[in-house]
């Protein structure tokens, strides 16, 4: 059954276009009846109607396709192809068993692209299993509706997304996580972590290394014959990469550290004329914009002495794992064009299947489109990466402090939020009254007293003084601010560019305000610079429009202030949960780490000559995660990414808030900030796995093949639920690292947390323990998140993270009725006690035909969805309970159906009778396609009824809920009764009834041809 729901809910979704078959050319061969001539289901639209609109519509263009079958990471052989992993489970790389089936997907792919009339642009086969195609919009639609196809999706472009953070998360010192392992020179050896951005600048000290020969060279053995790169890791597995030459990239720019660098930009350069790259850019694995060697050196950046940049003197920087190598794989590109600068799908789709070959142990992902109500076609691919044993860590976005912003929503994925980590960065503005304002600033010279002057207030002739206010570029007056301090806000223009727009203008200084709640960044500006906060910004406006031109302020270094900043605080640009994919049922961000003003390398020609420079985002914090799990790979070489995940999650603290009080806000910080001193001995770890994923995505809409598990089954080290109304039990599988009881507690206000033992217990290493954890509302208040942890306390403390949201009640998802007179009852469980506003829409009246459709066809028919409706509702029931039919509901500008543009919702299971309810459905007109998947006992042609509803229009049977409130006492069944009267005989009808404080909605069918 597929559910579109649309009424503010927080689990609305479009249901996935996954499975099904149109086999080639039906969308415009076929007539609106099938072979036997059934009647149009309703009336057909005018060929002038105006087309639904709330969709997006398939268009001609590139698509990415992803195919049912399993890729070769998730592979596990039959009698035609050997299995592609190991007997211990090791994925095989480029072994003849993998490039033997990756050969026959790349055969399925050309087969299912031509069966539509298109061409393979580029296949996947490793951690993904599909293919690029340039395809019309009707191909496009023939491909999502194929049974053998997962996904299609419009090939997108996504965006990009320090010294001393190793003293911050207790890595450097003599008590420090580095030393208590051997020391920091040896963090992560015989490791390789693989990073998809930008590139690398190799001349960097951070990736300095010694040549690499056709010989064995250090203990890894790391060879280059032929620009391919041979090492022997860690684990005892074999990294295999490539130093591919171009554009300012040599052989010899790869070496004993960055061991691997490839350049993945077929998509990019397919779509971005030469004309129009940025100047900064090369066709190479050059990093031509700094960003992918600033994460590559944060996670795995060589120990670097004397680190001196724009007259500011940081001493010895590395990142978190300096002996780790280094594997580039260049993904994302610079255009002049800002639309066309980003990473494409095509090409890092590619990158990921390869980095999966070569044999990386650790990506790093700082790469990110946004919040979506699906999964991108990269989160599938990262599930066949993390198959293959891969550790991934994903920034989490850069789109707070809103909810409901994040990316990488995936359980496979360690999803990191960004915080700050340091005080040091900070210095004051004096304005001429005396006031005192703090801010972050790595200005090292004070400014003298001097005038300040508004942005908008020194816009040059005929310029725009909204724009000026911005700072943006040529947008002020030499003559106005020349040897002044400027005030101006944050926002639209890159904050170093407002900076450098100061100095051209002659200015002497920069206040920059956030006009609303976000972070402070000290950024490397062109001239000194004081960032401070949106209420430390209204101090600055009310004092310049008192004082007009007679306003004057100075820079004074450090604090001056009585305020003390708490650290570590989540960014406020760090983006924050629930995760729409997810509807609330799974807890990210997983971790934070820090991710404001961090230190690292960069590319010197986009970064006014510099060679390191400090950098914010969901970007900086995400390679310190990949940096520490390579650590605790070279010292946990057995680990698998889910259980150094479960180590992370379970052993973080707390950040702050403002006030500097210890953060609750689960989806800002995840499990809280990563503990590097803590996570080798985490006592337990909570590991999900392939299976679990599988079914997760099944639970999503996705045709996997396996049974559908619901998020808050999953195994994770979090437990979430965005729909509570009753009791709640959450299954979470412990296993012991170590001997030892622990005793379980919780910290949940609002909710009583009661699980299935007190205690945790195991006499070895590798004992499981399964506990239950039920959670019960008390005093929570309804329709909002609340936020604490189950904490299991004995040789180690093991922190859970918990995100609840009660709602006010739970009920059935069907009833069913009888007779033109009647009712039904119908039973809840209320999360709350008082009275129940039930509201109840309907009756309509359903259009019922029979016909037949052939194994492998189609039948199509019209329908019409009017002005008013709220539900849709179509019915297949076949009279072969041994057939398997499938159903489609295909927007369309008119009943033709080669104008269809969009599945406006689809159920195709495995079952003889399939079901659609879709709420808010845009009045228009739409095509029911009933295929015939496969013939049943009775063979083919298949017999069926179809039935459709319109509900919200034309109502009848004075439906109504008795008693209306309904009297509820909390999780305490109440029943109340839905009547009808009048209807017509040997009819059915559809209504529903909705039930406020809560998203549940109950069906009610009514047959009249009994009673």
């Amino acid at each position: 059954m597929s559910v579109l729901r649309s009424r503010g809910s927080v689990k609305a979704r479009l249901a996935v276009a996954s499975v099904g078959a149109l086999t080639a050319g039906l969308l415009a061969a076929l007539p609106l009846s099938g072979a036997q001539g059934a009647p149009a289901v309703s009336a057909a639209a005018s060929p002038t109607a105006s087309a639904p609109a709330g969709f997006e519509r398939f268009t001609d263009g590139r698509y990415i396709v992803l195919l049912r079958e399993a890729s070769a990471t998730g592979y596990d052989g039959n009698r035609k192809y050997a299995d592609t992993k190991s007997p211990s489970g090791t994925f095989l790389g480029s072994s003849p068993a993998v490039r033997r089936y990756s050969e026959h997907l790349r055969t399925t792919h050309e087969r299912l692209a031509g069966s539509v009339g298109a061409s393979v642009k580029s296949s996947y086969t490793v951690a993904s299993n599909g293919f690029a195609a340039d395809l019309t919009a009707a191909q496009a639609i023939d491909l999502a509706t194929d049974r053998r196809v997962l996904t299609v999706q419009k090939a997108g472009i996504s965006k990009i997304t320090t010294w001393n953070t190793p003293d911050f998360l207790g890595m450097s010192g003599s008590k420090g996580a580095w030393a208590q392992k051997g020391g920091r020179a040896t963090a992560g050896d015989g490791v390789v972590v693989g990073v998809l951005d930008t590139g690398i600048w190799p001349e960097n000290k951070s990736f300095r290394g010694s040549p690499i020969g056709s010989t064995p060279q250090t203990k890894w053995d790391i060879t280059l014959k032929g620009g391919v790169t041979r090492m022997e890791k860690l684990d005892g597995t074999v990294f295999t990469g490539a130093c591919e030459t171009g554009e300012s990239f040599e052989l010899s720019d790869c070496n004993t550290k960055v061991i691997s660098a490839r350049a993945y930009g077929d998509a990019f350069l397919d779509a971005v004329p030469e004309e129009l790259l940025s100047e900064h850019e090369f066709i190479s694995p050059r990093d031509g914009a700094g960003h992918g060697s600033h994460t590559a050196s944060t996670a795995a950046g060589n120990i670097t002495k004397g680190v001196k940049t724009a007259g500011l003197k940081f001493g010895t920087i590395s990142g978190m794992a300096p002996a780790a190598k280094l594997a580039i794989y260049k993904v994302c590109w610079e255009s002049s064009d800002a639309d066309l600068t980003g990473c494409f799908d095509e090409d890092m789709l590619a990158a990921i299947d390869q980095a999966v070959i070569d044999g990386v142990d650790v990506v790093n992902f700082s790469i990110g489109g946004g919040p979506q109500p699906d999964l991108s076609v990269l989160e599938l691919a990262f599930e066949g990466m993390a198959e293959a044993g891969i550790f991934i860590a994903a920034s989490a976005g850069n789109s707070g402090p809103d909810s409901t912003t994040l990316d990488h929503p995936s359980p496979w994925l360690t999803t990191v939020a960004a915080g700050t980590h340091t005080t040091k960065f900070e210095n004051t503005v004096v304005l001429g009254n005396g006031k005192k304002l703090l801010g972050a600033s790595s200005a090292q010279t004070p400014v003298s007293t001097r005038q300040v002057v508004d942005g908008f207030d020194a816009v040059v002739a005929g310029g725009d003084p909204d724009d000026a206010a911005l700072c943006g570029p040529d947008t002020l007056d030499p003559a106005k601010v020349a040897g002044k301090i400027v005030y101006c806000l944050r926002g639209v223009y890159d904050r170093i560019a407002k900076g450098a727009e100061v100095k051209r203008a002659g200015g002497a200084a920069l206040i920059m305000a956030n006009p609303s709640p976000n972070s402070l960044n000290a950024d490397i500006q062109a001239v000194p610079t004081i960032h401070i906060s949106d209420t430390a910004g209204a101090v600055v406006e009310a004092y310049l429009d008192a004082q007009g031109a007679a306003a004057k302020a100075a820079f004074k270094l450090g604090n001056l202030t009585n305020e003390k900043t708490p650290v570590p605080q989540v960014a406020g640009f760090s983006s924050r949960g629930p995760a729409l994919v997810a509807g609330g049922d799974l807890l990210k961000p997983d971790i934070i780490a820090p991710g404001v003003d961090v230190l690292a390398a960069v590319a010197p020609p986009s970064n006014r000559g510099l060679n390191y420079d400090l950098y914010s985002g969901t970007s900086m914090s995400a390679p310190h995660i990949a940096g520490l799990a390579a650590f605790m790979q070279g010292e946990r070489p057995r680990w698998t990414p889910m259980q150094i995940k479960s180590a992370m999650m379970t052993t973080a603290t707390s950040v702050r808030n403002a006030n500097g009080g210890m953060s609750r806000d689960a989806f800002a910080q995840g499990a809280g900030l990563v503990k590097a001193k803590k996570f080798f001995d985490p006592g337990l770890f909570v590991t999900s796995d392939a299976t679990q994923w599988r079914g997760w995505l099944a639970d999503l809409g996705y045709n996997t093949g396996v049974p559908a598990l619901d998020a808050k089954s999953l195994n994770l080290p979090s437990i979430a639920d965005g729909s509570m109304t009753g009791p709640v039990t959450f299954p979470r599988s412990f296993r012991a690292t170590m001997k030892g009881t622990w005793k379980i507690s919780a910290d949940l206000p609002g909710f009583s947390v009661q699980p299935s033992r007190p205690n945790v217990t195991s006499s070895r290493a590798n004992d499981v323990v399964d506990v239950k954890f039920t959670i019960t509302r008390t005093t929570a208040p309804l329709g909002s998140f609340s936020s604490g942890f189950i904490t299991l306390t004995g040789p180690t403390r093991v922190r859970i993270p918990v995100a609840i949201q009660p709602l006010a009640v739970e009920a059935p998802d069907d009833v069913t009725g009888e007779g033109v007179t009647g009712s039904s009852d119908i039973e809840v469980i209320p999360g709350f006690t008082g009275q129940l506003d039930v509201s109840t829409t309907g009756l309509a009246k359903g259009e019922v035909a029979t016909d037949t459709v052939a194994a492998n066809a189609d039948h199509l028919t019209c329908l019409t969805v009017p002005e008013g409706t709220e539900l849709t509702r179509v019915d297949v029931d076949s009279a072969d309970d041994s057939a398997d039919l499938d159903l489609y509901l295909l927007a369309s500008d008119t009943c033709d159906p080669s104008t269809a543009f969009a599945i406006a919702a689809q159920s195709a299971t495995g079952s003889a009778d399939e079901s659609i309810s879709a709420f808010g459905l845009p009045a228009g007109t739409y095509i029911v396609d009933v295929f015939g998947y496969a013939p049943g006992s009775e063979g083919s042609p298949m017999g069926f009824t179809l039935e459709t509803y319109n509900v919200g229009a034309d109502n009848e049977g004075a439906f109504a809920a008795v008693p209306d409130p309904v009297p509820v006492v909390q999780n305490t069944p109440a029943t109340f009764s839905v009547t009808w009267t009048g209807l017509d005989a040997a009819s059915s009808y559809l209504g529903f009834v909705e039930y406020a404080g809560s998203d549940e909605v109950t069906m009610v069918k009514v047959d009249t041809n009994v009673g």
